[in-house]
């Protein structure tokens, strides 16, 4: 049985408007009155934005703003790439730059340019506008027109085999998970050696465990999804922050721990969009309210990330959480600038590369074979190609700075900054274009899909992977795409008949 067609929101669409009204109207148009309005407060309230790097960084924001506008007017759907990322890029090309003078907030262990911050700021943010112009014009060349539906396809969940699979995904992953434990004397020991200095040290060689075993709650999730697809109960607003309460748990109880807070936070997007495409549409405020909430765990969750459960203390006591801020840095700045935008990094690396001197040497596509390999079990591949991590520390520091087992950046670059490390300036506008592609496929994959399409069940966690993308590492994003992407379909696809809609609408 088949959903009400307004279980997937259909794309937007074209109404004949007046000119003038279509002006007022205008996404991009009411991005600049809102990048104007923001820019015009900070340059108020600090004479420090009294700087022609504010030009291109108010350009960069009407441009990602346009989307951020559509998705606020509700002109695309929840999960609908283009949203998802011009919402999330607002604060990542506009409101981050701005923020990093006007709080005077810079990245630690790094000489500062001798010139300005504000130069080196300006100019990434000329090369991110060229690189939206491209995204946004991309994107248009790369739509394709929805297909009648009598020609799409429709992936038919066959719930028997799903449930065997998933099932069977449950149980494995759920013993790994207590088998991880059980190593390290139960989840107080596990915490421990993760929070301890040589945590890392003490885990290797287990990465596909750990990435199988956290698996489990996107499992749990999709689980309950098909179940409770056609319950009235399950569409109860108690019933979903409930289900919502208990996969969050579950997110920290499977990976969490570690450490992991964008573990935790993805995981809980996508579920989401999981309950928005199978239970019941979702409404933007609570997609808002909860990103509120995501951001006060991320700043109290940073304490126990650096301190393990002491660090916990420093949530109900200022004193105690005055002294782990001075020890650890993790402030409210930290973790709106340092966890949330990489304007800085960018902008440093751009100043690094620019000096007359430089004695970096570009990775040629290097780290990008590195990150796909980083997934790869050392006892299969034992001397994998370097992930960003050498390249990223010779590029900040110096050539012959990085140490394998000694001195190393930690950085992320995001896109543009990666592709500065591996090609230089001229390679971010084609960075921008694979981006774009990639975007509009995803976005043609949500706007074609019949309701309770097998492929819904992923559609949310494909529309963050995107943003993802945008802000994160090769490495990082070969480890986001085969914990909660290539696993999670290979079940989806052993439960999954692929038929006409007419066909499956008559049987």
């Amino acid at each position: 049985m088949l959903a009400d067609p307004k279980t997937l929101s259909p794309p937007p669409i074209a109404v004949n408007t007046p000119r003038r009204a279509r002006v007022w109207t205008n996404s991009l148009f009411l991005a600049a009155l809102f990048a104007l309005g923001v820019a015009a407060g900070f340059a108020l309230l600090s004479g420090a934005l009294w700087h022609w790097f504010i030009i291109p960084v108010l350009i960069c924001g009407i441009l990602i703003g346009g989307d951020a506008i559509d998705w606020v007017r509700g002109r695309v759907d929840l999960f609908d790439p283009v949203g998802i990322v011009g919402l999330l890029g607002l604060h990542f090309f506009f409101l981050a730059p701005l923020l990093h003078v006007y709080r005077d907030y810079w990245m630690p262990d790094v000489a500062a340019p001798p010139s300005d911050w504000r130069e080196w700021l300006g100019t990434m943010a000329l090369l991110n506008t060229l690189g939206l112009l491209v995204y946004r014009l991309a994107r248009k060349g790369f739509a394709r027109s929805p297909q009648p539906s009598s020609h799409r396809t429709f992936w038919r969940l066959e719930e028997n085999r799903f449930w065997i699979a998933v099932s069977l995904a449950l149980v494995v992953t759920a013993v790994l998970q207590i088998w991880i434990y059980a190593q390290y004397g139960g989840i107080i020991g596990y915490i421990a050696t993760i929070v301890d200095v040589n945590g890392i040290a003490a885990t290797q060689g287990q990465g596909w465990l750990f990435t199988l075993a956290e698996s489990f709650p996107t499992f749990a999730i999709m689980a309950w999804a098909v179940f409770a697809r056609e319950k009235k109960f399950a569409r109860s607003w108690l019933v979903i922050a409930l289900v919502l309460l208990a996969f969050f748990m579950l997110k920290l109880l499977f990976g969490g721990l570690r450490g992991s807070r964008s573990n935790t936070i993805w995981g809980l997007l996508s579920a989401v969009g999981i309950l928005h495409f199978w239970i019941r549409p979702m409404p933007r405020k609570l997609f808002l309210v909860g990103g509120v909430l995501l951001f006060l765990f991320m700043y109290g969750y940073g304490f126990f990330k650096a301190a393990g459960l002491e660090g916990l203390k420093a949530l109900s006591d200022a004193e105690a959480r005055d002294e782990l801020i001075a020890q650890t840095g993790r402030n409210l700045d930290y973790v709106i600038l340092g966890d949330l935008g990489r304007s800085d990094v960018q902008a440093f690396l751009l100043y690094r590369l620019s000096l007359p001197d430089s004695d970096y040497e570009y990775a040629w596509g290097r780290t990008y074979l590195g990150g796909v390999a980083s997934v790869v079990p050392s006892a299969l591949w034992q001397d994998r190609p370097p992930t960003k991590v050498q390249a990223a520390t010779e590029a900040l520091y110096g050539a012959g700075t990085f140490q394998a087992d000694g001195f190393r950046s930690s950085r992320i670059f995001g896109l543009a900054g990666e592709a500065l490390l591996n090609f230089g300036l001229l390679s971010v506008p084609f960075a921008f274009l694979i981006f774009a592609f990639i975007v509009s496929r995803v976005r043609h994959t949500l706007l074609t899909l019949q309701p309770y399409d097998a492929r819904s069940l992923m559609i949310p966690t494909f529309s963050i992977f995107c943003f993802i993308i945008l802000a994160t590492d090769s490495d990082n994003l070969a480890l986001f795409f085969v914990k909660e992407i290539a696993i999670p379909f290979a079940v989806l696809l052993f439960s999954v008949r692929v038929t006409a809609p007419s066909v499956a609408t008559s049987s």
